[in-house]
């Protein structure tokens, strides 16, 4: 269901039943002449509107203005650079509005520059930090002042290995964990974003133009199709049916 898109009784309904929710994060960002701008968020969307025919879910609209960076290319290639800084205001305020509505199972996916995601990098650390900052400031406004030392906490480490305690309430994650880019080719602009493309969202790709690219990383697209991307997104459809079980 797309949250903009429901009327006041089903939003009722998807947080009575704990219903997982999800924040598509991207940025616009330079994909070699061959394929769209906005490839990063489309990979978040597009698997998630398969998905969403197979469980329940709730899409909210997506977040794209993330922290593209410039190393790719300069603006004038189409790339909108927004600083992390910037936006990790708006992603306090909107998770923080989220828990105030009501959702407990709120996850934000990103797929932009993710291969190393344990160190982070700027739109996928605001998010988190703003994740976290949200949910102190609001379980503090609720509960009060030490509500984690008080008594009904005590079973707080066993809601932890449950998975269900307040600090999961709002998860951030990549699109494609370690163990799937093991299996699928994590790259920019290359064989396996392009033919993630192929597969997803076929009309932003315009094969005729691949000779047109001369950046080192956008080679290995010559040889993309849409039939891996359909590897891939099997595989990452698999990891999340896991992961919202």
């Amino acid at each position: 269901m797309r949250y903009e898109l429901m009327l006041p009784h089903q939003i009722r309904a998807v947080i009575a039943a704990n219903t997982p929710v999800i924040l598509p994060l991207g940025v616009l960002e330079y994909h070699g002449e061959h394929m769209a701008v906005g490839m990063d968020t489309l990979a978040v969307t597009r698997v998630f509107d398969r998905l969403e025919r197979e469980i329940d879910l709730v899409i909210l609209p997506p977040f794209t203005y993330g922290a593209a960076s410039l190393a790719v290319a300069g603006p004038e290639s189409g790339t909108v650079h927004v600083d992390a800084d910037q936006f990790k205001p708006f992603a306090e305020a909107l998770f923080t509005g989220l828990l105030r509505t009501g959702f407990r199972n709120i996850h934000a996916v990103v797929h932009h520059q993710t291969e190393n995601f344990a160190a982070g990098m700027p739109t996928d650390l605001a998010f988190r930090f703003a994740a976290r900052q949200a949910l102190f400031r609001f379980l503090e406004a609720e509960r009060g002042e030490g509500w984690w030392g008080k008594a009904e906490m005590a079973d707080y480490y066993a809601q932890h290995d449950a998975g269900s305690d307040p600090f999961n309430w709002i998860s951030v994650h990549p699109l494609m964990d370690e163990s799937l880019t093991e299996q699928y080719p994590f790259d920019h602009a290359g064989i396996g974003e392009t033919s993630l493309m192929m597969a997803l969202a076929p009309e932003v790709v315009d094969a005729a133009r691949l000779d047109e690219n001369t950046a080192w990383y956008t080679q290995s697209a010559r040889d993309a199709s849409a039939e891996l991307g359909e590897k891939g997104v099997g595989l990452i459809l698999d990891r999340w049916r896991a992961l919202l079980a």
